[in-house]
């Protein structure tokens, strides 16, 4: 039998009684479904699963070593002196759908031919149905000084990537009054593409409100090639990178920081450039880290040759085991990495599941829809909403006009609505994104 308990406290949040003992746990065990992940997509496929009517013999199981869940889009409006972080999270035990069993252990391999997984403690896991989706992994290793820069709070170096490190985000936005800043995103993949510039459009409209605007050069270090990946939205962001003199500095990957310096490395990523070095002395610097997945699932048979859970982009299925699927940032598909898009994703999913219960083919189709609330400044959000090869598939364009124009109704909806209905909603497994609180018709083809 094995015991545990998880004794670390909520980072950032007042500490009140958070020693919490789990109930013993057999050395084996197993479930009609196994979720792998307490994150966004586990807790919200689990629960729109448990919902199901058509879902019969009702057993699924949860397995995640956290102690609390985070809402991560709130993020950046915590970063952004919006939002309080005690409004983004919350103990997972509390979010775990009514009837599910959580398991609070870390997945070390998994045996997909055998229909078992194995944890760290030695628990082995057995199921008839698996749902993969652990997220993916921060990797604050990936630059040079980086965690040593976040680890001091003189150093004027942030990221709102961790819970740990988000506040002193905009405690560096209200001191800073002059110089060089500059907010950088990596090449490759990356939770929510948009959130690193949010960041950076709401500290020039605090530095601007704070008189302080022209006093500061702002630079937007990008290992990309344009400022978003959606041609629509990158032309309205290019227009407003520019009218707002903002230095785009294109093909320029963070690789090292060095804070006692203040200088911040970069490699050119342009072709004929051969990877050459570029340091820029800052004042000021936003780190959004380079992400990959874990290892425990890129090591896996699970795993594509990135690394991701290999998965059907349409039915979210994957390649090889039948009986495994997959949604979230751990997955395969090939669309942005956001919340948004696990609303799509999940009913999908869970009617491709109980098709492949029943016998039958998958039939129901993810479009890629995704969604990214890109704040540009108080007051004002671009709402941009694609699909597959990106296609916008905007919720109120027939009624608002185009939503590559910045609005106070979308801002008011990322700020106030959005952290709402995530806590009353979305993890209780009643939410669609743009579907609002009715199931989409998974047989109709966007």
């Amino acid at each position: 039998m094995v015991r545990v308990s998880m004794l670390r406290p909520l980072t950032g949040a007042p500490i009140r009684g958070l020693t919490r003992t789990y109930a013993t746990i057999p050395a084996k065990a197993h479930h009609r479904v196994v979720v792998v992940g307490g994150g966004t997509a586990g807790v919200t496929v689990a629960a729109q699963l448990q919902r199901t009517p058509a879902f019969e013999n009702k057993d699924i199981a949860i397995i995640d070593p956290a102690q609390t869940h985070h809402y991560q889009p709130g993020w950046t409006l915590v970063g952004s002196g919006l939002r309080s972080l005690e409004d983004m999270h919350k103990p997972l035990s509390s979010v775990i759908p009514q009837g599910v069993k959580h398991y609070p252990l870390r997945v070390s391999t998994f045996d997909p031919a055998n229909n078992s997984l194995k944890t760290s403690e030695g628990v082995d896991v057995s199921y008839d149905y698996l749902i993969v989706a652990p997220g993916l992994e921060t990797n604050f290793a990936g630059v040079s000084g980086l965690e040593q820069a976040l680890q001091d709070p003189a150093s004027q170096v942030s990221t709102i990537y961790s819970d740990k490190t988000v506040e002193q985000v905009w405690r560096n936005i209200q001191a800073f009054k002059k110089g060089q800043a500059i907010f950088t995103q990596p090449a490759g993949i990356i939770k929510c593409a948009g959130a690193p510039q949010k960041v950076m459009w709401m500290a020039l409209s605090q530095w601007k409100r704070d008189g302080v605007r022209d006093n500061i050069d702002i630079t937007f270090a990008t290992g990309g090639p344009s400022m978003f990946a959606v041609p629509k939205y990158s032309q309205a962001l290019e227009e407003l990178r520019k009218q707002r003199n903002v230095e785009g500095l294109f093909q320029h990957n963070l690789v090292k920081v060095d804070s006692k310096k203040k200088v911040a490395t970069f490699k050119n990523l342009a072709d004929g450039a051969k990877g050459a070095l570029v340091e820029r002395e800052f004042g000021f610097l936003h780190v959004v880290p380079p992400q990959k997945p874990f290892d425990f699932v890129a090591k896996s048979e699970l795993a594509d040759a990135a690394g991701w859970v290999d998965v059907d982009k349409s039915t979210t299925q994957h390649t090889k085991f039948k009986n495994v699927f997959s949604l979230g940032d751990a997955s395969s598909l090939p669309n942005s990495k956001t919340a948004a898009a696990i609303t799509a994703q999940a009913p999908i999913l869970i009617d491709n599941l109980l098709a492949t219960m029943k016998g039958k083919e998958p039939k129901a189709a993810y479009d890629g829809y995704a969604s990214c609330p890109l704040l540009t400044g108080h007051n004002e959000l671009m709402l941009c909403e694609f699909k597959y090869g990106g296609i916008p598939k905007e919720t109120f364009a027939n009624i608002l006009g185009g939503q590559e124009s910045p609005s106070r109704l979308f801002y008011h909806l990322k700020k106030d609505f959005f952290p709402y209905v995530y806590w009353s909603h979305f993890v209780n497994g009643t939410w669609y994104g743009p579907n609002t609180f009715f199931k989409p018709d998974t047989t109709v083809k966007a």
